[in-house]
């Protein structure tokens, strides 16, 4: 029997002002191992342990073998039968990239298990697809912090199979810029999320957001509290998305007041994502988690770090 095993970090998107297009990798994590398995009666069986474990799919349904079938089909070969077992670290649909994980440590999984026949920039384009946008699966894949963005080339320049061509550009991140994350215990669709934005935007909210998120890349590198407190406020997604986050104002409040740089929604919500220095990070941990609370909300709030190494393989046992 071959097995392999592969943790894959938790990732936040949007950052404010960088919708759709940036993420970064945080330290908690979702582990897999994958035992291929010589068995006539069963293609397929899923363990899963850890917090939600009951409420994820054990059958073909499974987003994880999804991935894992789809890097088979790619290579045109019949995934062989499988013993997935599951270690749930990353909430679920909280706008902390865990569908992203499963797409990501499917394919990697696959990957491992079948020789490595393709290079990463071949499996990271393949959880691409699989996700629909980079913003997750790009920093689950590679760690750190990262943009993405396509490249327009000129139709009749191609001679392949036409397909979405991604430029992904690692952001450095300082050393004493903490991402704080508040866990509420509700849930928030992406579909819903998605539901709120407008169609269209004006002039001025484009190049409202054009000119912070270039703040914020460099707030980011260099560790300026002054350009990240303005770097992360948004007008393309944020301001319509609070109101389906209950509390959201006063835990925003209470994040800068306790000296945050500022309080983003981490991908499309419901949680909430501050920046702090090392000094500040515990107390705005606690200013969150109160402010939430005297809300009526229960919520987990964590001080991490970012994760810079991404999807790997371990050597744990389950």
């Amino acid at each position: 029997m071959s097995t392999v095993s592969i943790a894959v970090p938790a990732t936040t998107a949007n950052l404010g002002p960088g919708f759709d297009c940036i993420g970064a990798a945080l330290s908690l994590y979702n582990e897999f191992q994958f035992t291929q398995i010589n068995s006539a009666e069963t293609a397929l069986k899923i363990n899963v342990t850890g917090a939600e474990a009951e409420r994820v799919q054990t059958d073909e349904s499974n987003l994880l073998y999804q991935a894992f079938v789809k890097f088979y089909q790619h290579i045109d070969k019949t995934p062989p039968a499988v013993e997935i077992d599951i270690k749930l670290g990353v909430p679920l649909a909280r706008g902390l990239g865990s569908s992203a994980t499963a797409i990501v440590g499917g394919l990697v999984g696959a990957n491992l298990l079948a020789g490595e026949p393709l290079r990463q920039v071949e499996v990271m384009q393949l959880a691409i697809e699989m996700e629909g946008h980079p913003d997750n699966v790009v920093p689950a894949f590679l760690g750190g912090c990262r943009l993405a963005a396509t490249g327009l080339v000129m139709e009749p320049q191609r001679h392949r199979e036409h397909r979405e061509e991604w430029e992904i550009c690692n952001i450095p991140w300082h050393w004493d810029v903490i991402p704080v994350v508040a866990i509420p215990d509700f849930e928030l669709s992406t579909s819903e999320a998605r539901s709120v934005l407008p169609s269209e935007y004006s002039r001025g909210d484009a190049i409202f957001n054009t000119a912070h998120f270039g703040l914020l890349v460099r707030g980011l590198e260099t560790g300026r509290g002054d350009w990240l407190r303005v770097a992360m406020q948004d007008k393309i997604h944020q301001p319509y998305r609070q109101s389906l986050i209950k509390g959201y104002d006063a835990v925003y409040s209470a994040a800068v007041n306790a000296g945050a740089y500022g309080l983003v929604i981490s991908g499309a919500g419901p949680t909430l994502l501050a920046l702090a220095d090392t000094e500040k990070a515990e107390v705005v941990c606690r200013a969150m988690e109160s402010a939430w609370q005297q809300a009526g909300v229960k919520a987990e709030v964590k001080a991490l770090k970012v994760d810079f190494q991404g999807a790997r393989r371990t050597d744990m046992e389950f």
